[in-house]
């Protein structure tokens, strides 16, 4: 395996820390990518939707719920969800532990 030094990577997004969350926005800052948030227990995220994009949601720790417009859904670590345009979602850590989910979408609107 060969390795790549990092100076050779073209820069092309930006790593922003939010609270108890990093954002990958690209260069210009006008569309979030991805999102790495970490839930302590007994924490929620707020409720949101996005009117113009889908967004994955993959779990890596932890364990929790999510509600998905009207219903309640259970998801654990190793858990991938697709979240459909302009759904409401909230996600709950009900574990004992930190729950840490990857979010990856096109765009995050009138964030800038």
């Amino acid at each position: 395996m060969s390795v790549i030094p990092l100076k050779d990577f073209p820069k092309i997004a930006k790593l922003v820390k939010k609270d108890d969350r990093y954002e990958v926005y690209d260069l210009a800052m006008e569309h979030l990518v991805a999102s790495i948030t970490v839930l302590h227990p007994g924490k929620t995220t707020t409720g949101h939707s996005h009117s113009d994009a889908e967004e994955v949601y993959y779990y890596a720790q932890g364990r929790g719920e999510i509600l998905l417009g009207r219903n309640r859904h259970k998801v654990k670590a190793g858990d991938v969800l697709l979240i459909p345009m302009a759904t409401f979602h909230r996600v709950y850590n009900t574990g004992e532990e930190d729950m840490v989910f990857l979010s990856v979408f096109e765009k995050y609107e009138d964030r800038k």
